[in-house]
C-alpha cells in the first residue's frame, strides 16, 4: 500500500513541477509566458486551466502526504528507536548490563602478528615497524 501511493505522491509531484514550469510568469518561464500569442495555450483561458490543475495537483500532493504520514505512523508504531538503543540486560536477571565479548574494549583485538596489549595510559603508542 505504501508502495502504491508512493508512487503517485511522486509523480503528482513530478506533475505539479511540470505545470507550475509551463505558468506564464514575469519574466518569461519556460512556457507561454511573456509576450503577446505564439503559443498552443494563449490569454486567460490557459491560465485558468493551468491554475486549476495546480490546484488540483496542490490538493493531491498534500492528500498523498498526509496518507503517507498515516500509513509510516501505523507501520512504525511498533518499533521505537529508543527501544533498540536501551542496552541488553544479563540472563541474570540482576538488572546488570550483559558483558561484551569485547569487554570494556569497543574496537576489536589486534590481528596476531601485532602487540596482544594495548600500552599503558602513560606510554605513547607507536606505529608497527615498517619492513
Amino acid at each position: 500500500m505504501a508502495t502504491v501511493v508512493l508512487t503517485v505522491h511522486l509523480i503528482i509531484a513530478l506533475a505539479l513541477i511540470v505545470v507550475v514550469l509551463l505558468q506564464r510568469s514575469e519574466g518569461g518561464g519556460l512556457g507561454m509566458g511573456g509576450g503577446g500569442g505564439g503559443g498552443v495555450m494563449t490569454g486567460r483561458g490557459a491560465a485558468t486551466a493551468l491554475s486549476k490543475v495546480t490546484w488540483m495537483l496542490g490538493i493531491a500532493f498534500v492528500v498523498t502526504s498526509l496518507a503517507l504520514t498515516i500509513i509510516g505512523v501505523r507501520d512504525g508504531a511498533s518499533n521505537s528507536v529508543i527501544d533498540g538503543l536501551a542496552p541488553s540486560v544479563d540472563a541474570s536477571g540482576d538488572g546488570s548490563p550483559a558483558s561484551s565479548p569485547l569487554g570494556n574494549d569497543l574496537l576489536p583485538p589486534l590481528p596476531e602478528d601485532g602487540p596482544s596489549t594495548p600500552p599503558a595510559a602513560d606510554e605513547p603508542a607507536t606505529p608497527p615497524a615498517v619492513e
